[in-house]
């Protein structure tokens, strides 16, 4: 017990004395005072060191509800919130929310929402989750909401893809995608305006497919001369 109240202490006092790491280096974000190695509050900017949006982290980020940095670089914890807005790289975990304003590099573990404006180079685990682009690993229990996929997408529900998916998109009801490169796999359905690839699914739907196949019930392709075919469909 003494042993976990001096390692507190040490905490509380580097953290407390972390301005003093403050610099103006090409790493500090830009319009943020300086970084710090530890920063530790109940919620952004009630921290030390103290302000919001001021400090970059590189190291722990602990915040007993919501942590806020313009770029973390370690662990970042927030109770119920984790917020950068600049790069992440490294292991961010919330209860609710977690959102990158930019790219993000590591893992993001939520029971929520999972979101970032920029690029998802590593794994989300979540309830949903939105990105503009995802290149890795994306497993949500309801799914996921993305321009562009990159790599494997498990949705207990649905993934959509409002640009191009390469790689494996697995959903229990649906995915969709503009164009599909690769595999598709739905218990109900699967949609896409361009298939290259495989759909499987009780119905899968592609409006052209220059090269790949269909798997399921009742298998769509409009571009064909045969339009509807059962069990198997694709480009002859």
């Amino acid at each position: 017990m003494n042993r976990i109240i001096k390692a507190g202490i040490a905490s509380l006092a580097l953290a407390a004395v972390a301005p003093s790491f403050a610099q103006e280096t090409e790493t500090v974000s830009e319009g943020a005072q300086g970084w710090t190695p530890v920063a530790l509050g109940l919620a952004t900017p009630v921290q030390l060191p103290w302000g919001i949006n001021r400090w970059d982290v590189m190291g722990l980020d602990l915040n007993l509800f919501y942590s806020d940095a313009p770029k973390m670089y370690g662990l970042d914890i927030g109770g119920l919130a984790a917020v950068t807005r600049d790069d992440m790289a490294g292991l961010q975990a919330s209860g609710l929310f977690n959102f990158g304003c930019k790219d993000v590099y590591g893992i993001r573990a939520t029971l929520g929402l999972n979101m970032c404006a920029g690029t998802v180079y590593g794994a989300d685990l979540g309830l949903i989750g939105f990105r503009n682009t995802l290149k890795g690993l994306d497993i949500h229990f309801l799914g996921s909401a993305s321009r562009y996929v990159s790599g494997l997408a498990i949705g207990g529900l649905a993934n959509v893809t409002s640009e191009q998916s390469y790689g494996c998109t697995i959903a229990g009801v649906a995915n969709v995608a503009k164009v599909a490169y690769g595999m598709q796999i739905a218990f109900i359905y699967n949609m896409t305006d361009e298939l290259h690839g495989c759909q499987i699914a009780l119905v899968n739907y592609a409006d052209y497919c220059p090269n790949g196949f269909q798997i399921g019930l009742v298998n769509i392709i409009m571009s064909n001369q045969v339009k509807v075919l059962p069990f198997v469909n694709g480009y002859f």
